[in-house]
């Protein structure tokens, strides 16, 4: 005879739901207690989400210049190392977090679920670029990067992150392909800050009075670059009476011209500070604002010799020593407001996508640098 309770209905219930958690994912933090999500070593990347976290599915990671500079540099440019170092980066701490430069990148996909309580305004379905970087993100790797030669700054890759009650993700657009968005993104508190420096400089008495002009001089080193690129097109738009680009290679420095987006541009090592001021001095410097868009380190000195007293120098690179920067400019006795670009300024997503469409130069960089 059946035992009767083998075909007994038992209901089967939903988990318990999470209690509220933090808005910026303290409770995501497993190491060390008390810290930041962006300072951990670990962070807790369970697929459950709390009430106020949206849970992505991850297509593709951008990884910022300087850490992905760093890692081919380790690696002696084998991909498939630095596609094991990358995986074991995010496995060790849940994110991905380079421990030699501090940075990371941000990643596009499609969220997967909304927590009932996320103020972000995102639905499953939506395909979105996160605009916070993955050094705070919990992030899960689920196909070894499988997709990637190691020799790129852009990862396709399958897995999950998570977003917290105060991340900040941007929409994809329609009309642009996917990975050009991403690496527009990636980069887009650049134009947004240098556009808000350019205009105040260009507001103030006496602004160009020393060559004639109004507005400000604005050189930007690492012209060339994605964050470079957007940075003149930027400044130019909100003011700037001359436009100085910096490249390191003669090759850039054609590209650049071929693209028209500065008044001047000239070659110079970034690392050398003497012959930075120089190269700037002769393109029509100093400059007003100075805007170190450069993947190395050891720029900071250059950067404030080439700028006029009273003026303005902006940091944008995770390659920068701020402690460089501000003691140097110490030793310079150089009067200059050095401010770090922290990647957000409101409206900065819509600013760079704008400049992107509205800019022909501008794409022409970005989509020759992703064709390389």
């Amino acid at each position: 005879m059946s035992d009767p309770r083998s075909t007994r209905s038992v209901p089967v219930r939903d988990p318990a739901p999470l209690p509220a958690g933090s808005p910026i994912g303290l409770h995501r933090v497993l190491e060390p207690a008390g810290a930041l999500p962006q300072a951990a070593t670990r962070l807790d990347t369970r697929r459950e989400l709390w009430p106020d976290e949206v849970r992505v599915r991850v297509e593709r990671l951008n990884l910022d210049a300087a850490s992905y500079r760093q890692l081919r540099a380790a690696h002696g440019d084998d991909g498939a190392a630095v596609r094991r170092a990358v995986a074991e980066i995010v496995r060790a701490r849940g994110k991905m977090h380079n421990p030699v430069t501090g940075s990371g990148g941000m990643l596009v996909g499609t969220v997967e679920e909304a927590g009932p309580a996320s103020p972000l305004g995102l639905a499953p379905g939506d395909r979105i670029a996160t605009l916070v970087s993955l050094t705070l993100t919990p992030l899960v790797i689920e196909d070894d990067l499988a997709g990637w030669d190691g020799l790129g700054e852009q990862v396709p890759c399958s897995g999950y992150a998570i977003l917290f009650g105060r991340s900040i993700a941007a929409k994809l657009p329609d009309d642009l392909p996917a990975p050009l968005s991403l690496a527009v993104l990636d980069v887009c508190g650049a134009p947004a800050l240098t556009a808000r420096v350019v205009a105040d400089h260009a507001g103030r008495p006496g602004a160009g009075e020393a060559d004639g002009r109004p507005g400000p001089t604005v050189c930007v080193v690492g012209a060339a670059g994605k964050s470079g690129s957007l940075a003149l097109a930027a400044a130019r738009r909100a003011g700037a009476a001359r436009t100085i680009g910096v490249v390191p290679v003669d090759s850039e420095a054609r590209a650049l011209e071929r693209a028209g987006l500065a008044e001047v541009v000239t070659i110079a090592d970034a690392r050398d500070p003497v012959a930075l001021a120089e190269a700037v001095e002769r393109a029509g410097g100093p400059a007003d604002v100075t805007v170190v868009c450069v993947d190395v380190p050891g720029c900071e000195g250059g950067a404030v010799l080439a700028t006029a007293a009273g003026g303005t120098v902006i940091f944008f690179s995770m390659a920068t020593s701020f402690s460089a920067a501000a003691l140097g400019a110490e030793g310079l006795a150089a009067d200059v407001t050095m401010l770090v670009g922290n990647g957000y300024v409101p409206g900065h997503a819509a600013y760079a996508l704008d400049l992107l469409r509205a800019e022909g130069g501008v794409r022409a960089l970005f989509e020759a640098r992703m064709d390389a």
